[in-house]
């Protein structure tokens, strides 16, 4: 009889029970899985777990769409900083923008998944997905798929290029250059957009899912159609269907680093990156002030969400992670990601979180463990 996977690394004193509980998870599937558990309390490092095969606590992943959270980070400090304005008309910023009857639609509308621009007819290459501008282009000419405002919906594979480009406009750098010179460089970040080749030794290839037949038939039955929001977001409707499972697998993705699903890290990067934004790191500051984390981690967008017919909410660019976990604070913000990632900041608990796995949990989407794990890591910061 296998023993079992055991979990590497490290906790502090009173952080027992994550480890148990993350040592659980491990070894709950079917032939195991691999992953990274790490979380900050007040800046200071408190987890710092790994286990299943291959994987070391520096070992990089794709991120998905937890890449939403690091783009998202570099628009909340500039509109800090004054050089971007929330309720300004996108259009001001890239006029290009205005075609189709998108010359009203806010920076705040786009942030919220307001906008209604979650594809394009014919679907995009796999090329233009891991290039952001080729992406801007593309929508700046596309008529929303509902008016702008009257709903919203999930814009799965091109928010950080539309964000991004308004970025762009407005200060002359990418998402991608801004991200690096502001924040991963200066706060020795292991989350990139834009994966250096001499990093590549540490990459391990995201796994696709591994379901039961039961959870085979589930996802069969509950496919969206290639020409449905759902399948325009995804990218189902092109000819060669995107496979997200094995998106981060080229490298032309991972040296791009598109800013919705293209980055690539590990869990210490991903809690280290909220830590830096909400309880400063090494005697620096945080990223963010406090009224800053109100304006975007307000819910902007709760209820139907059109792309994926069932409900969800939305912050500004970040997911209302209070809403997805009821035991956070209420000012809690972050991003998952497809594979199972999950990372979020709880400002009013100090707790940043991070959690990377490399094989595809079902359905999609934060894995189901990470509420358990968030959850340990939260009743440990707060002495519940």
């Amino acid at each position: 009889m296998s023993e079992g996977i055991v979990a590497q690394g490290t906790v502090a004193e009173g952080f027992e029970a994550v480890r148990a509980e993350f040592e659980a998870t491990l070894n709950e599937e079917r032939a195991g899985h691999s992953a990274q558990l790490a979380a900050y309390a007040d800046g200071q490092l408190v987890v710092d777990l790994w286990g299943g095969p291959g994987m070391a606590g520096d070992s990089l992943t794709g991120v998905f769409s937890s890449t939403k959270g690091a783009a998202h980070l570099v628009v909340a400090l500039l509109v800090q900083e004054g050089v971007l304005e929330l309720d300004r008309k996108v259009a001001s910023y890239w006029p290009e923008f205005a075609a189709e009857g998108k010359g009203d639609i806010t920076l705040r509308e786009l942030l919220a998944h307001r906008a209604g621009l979650v594809g394009v007819e014919g679907g995009f290459t796999a090329e233009e997905l891991a290039d952001d501008r080729a992406i801007a282009a593309r929508l700046a000419a596309e008529r929303p798929y509902w008016r702008p405002g009257a709903g919203f919906g999930y814009h799965a594979y091109v928010i950080g290029a539309l964000t991004g480009e308004v970025v762009l406009r407005a200060t002359g750098q990418t998402m991608q250059e801004v991200y690096e010179a502001r924040i991963r460089a200066p706060h020795g970040l292991d989350l990139y957009m834009g994966l250096p080749e001499d990093q590549e030794h540490r990459v391990l290839d995201a796994q696709p899912m591994d379901p039961t037949p039961e959870q085979k038939r589930a996802l069969a039955e509950g496919q969206a159609g290639p020409q449905s929001l759902h399948g325009l977001a995804f990218n189902l409707n092109h000819p060669h269907p995107t496979d997200l499972q094995s998106l981060p697998n080229s490298r032309a993705v991972r040296a791009a680093g598109p800013a919705s699903v293209g980055g690539v890290g590990s869990a210490r990067g991903l809690a280290r990156m909220y830590a830096a934004a909400v309880s400063g790191l090494d005697g620096k500051a945080p990223l963010l002030a406090p009224r800053t984390i109100a304006e975007f981690s307000q819910v902007h967008s709760a209820g139907q969400d059109l792309v994926f017919g069932q409900p969800n909410s939305f912050a500004l660019g970040f997911a209302a992670t209070s809403q997805l976990y009821r035991f956070l604070g209420a000012r809690s913000f972050g991003h998952s990601g497809a594979a199972g990632s999950q990372a979020f900041a709880d400002p009013g608990a100090g707790l940043a979180f991070g959690y990377n796995r490399r094989r595809f949990a079902f359905p999609g989407g934060a894995a189901p463990e990470a509420a358990r794990l968030a959850k340990a890591v939260w009743e440990a910061v707060t002495g519940r």
